[in-house]
């Protein structure tokens, strides 16, 4: 059986976007693979934020999750297994400074700070850790993060060639077309759970919330009988409610104005996180039993783990 691993880090308020671009394919892998999906809480940690803050988004990731149908996996927390950041290390003494200052991420991030924590220089290694330890045979990954998926694969290929076979080259794989959800607000722009809270739908929103978001999406001044259509280049804002009505299972069939086509949006979108909501509150009244998920995803990610690690650290000469 096939392997596969997905890490969500803790960054912020998981959204719909997350929900229709990678929960749901998440879910449907486990069908024909052997997944293993995490909270990868230490790449949270490459740019300042309070303790409290952080342990409340990974408490309702975790939670969101389970709830989310993906209970057929091994969930896990990427602190609680020690592997990652000791293969992390190890990789980076493979790593080179060029690379990694190279990553278009990084760039991004770091221009307008005046300082930079060394973490987010190195987190692609720790990124590269994360997969070559499960040895999966394929990563979904969008455009995002691409560049971070062939460093992975350069590492890979750089050690094996360097100490010996150790590592599992993974191939990528793309995710679904129409997967995309953008911002609301500015729908040039992924729908993203660290971006502008009124531009994105988090899962937890309550239908009024949700009503509200969508009501002040971003539309055109077109008011023709042919409005409401798909066009990413001249109506992208339009064509993002579209595809959000259609990947909630709404249909565009009689739709005529903006606001038939918000108001659909909004019917749909809460029909859709209804019963996930439903989940997540039941799960969160019972906290013991999701702990005890992720401890038995962590105990048995431990023994994936240990070999992968031990073989790297005997190539090295450790």
């Amino acid at each position: 059986m096939n392997r596969r691993l997905s890490l969500l880090t803790p960054s912020g308020r998981l959204t719909l976007g997350n929900l229709l671009g990678a929960l749901r394919p998440m879910r449907a892998a486990q069908a024909d693979a052997e997944c293993f999906y995490g909270i990868s809480d230490l790449h949270a940690l490459t740019t300042p934020r309070s303790p409290d803050d952080l342990r409340a988004a990974i408490t309702e990731q975790s939670t969101l999750l389970l709830a989310a149908g993906l209970d057929a996996s091994t969930l896990f927390r990427q602190s609680r297994v020690p592997a990652h950041a000791e293969l992390a290390y190890l990789l980076e003494c493979v790593a080179t400074t060029g690379e990694l200052g190279r990553m278009i991420q990084f760039k991004e991030k770091s221009r307008h700070q005046e300082s930079v924590r060394t973490s987010l220089l190195t987190y692609p290694v720790l990124m590269a850790a994360d997969i070559l330890l499960y040895r999966p045979t394929h990563v979904p990954v969008g455009d995002d993060q691409r560049q971070h998926i062939e460093l992975t694969r350069d590492l890979a290929q750089r050690f094996n060639a360097t100490y010996g076979e150790v590592f599992t080259i993974p191939e990528i794989t793309v995710p679904p077309a129409g997967a995309r959800v953008m911002d609301l607000g500015d729908p040039t722009r992924k729908m993203s759970k660290s971006g502008p809270d009124a531009g994105s739908i988090a899962l937890l929103d309550p239908p009024d919330v949700v009503r509200r978001k969508v009501a002040r999406a971003v539309t055109d001044s077109d008011t023709g009988p042919a409005a409401v259509r798909t066009d990413r280049a001249a109506k992208p804002g339009v064509t993002n409610l579209v595809e959000i009505l259609v990947a909630c299972g709404g249909s565009v069939d009689g739709i005529a104005t903006y606001g038939a086509l918000k108001a659909a949006v909004t019917d749909a979108v809460v029909a859709e996180l209804e019963p996930l909501q439903e989940r997540y509150r039941a799960l969160a009244a019972d906290p013991a039993r999701v702990a005890d998920v992720y401890d038995r995803g962590a105990e048995r990610c431990r023994e994936v783990t240990a070999p992968v690690l031990a073989a790297a650290r005997a190539a090295l000469g450790l």
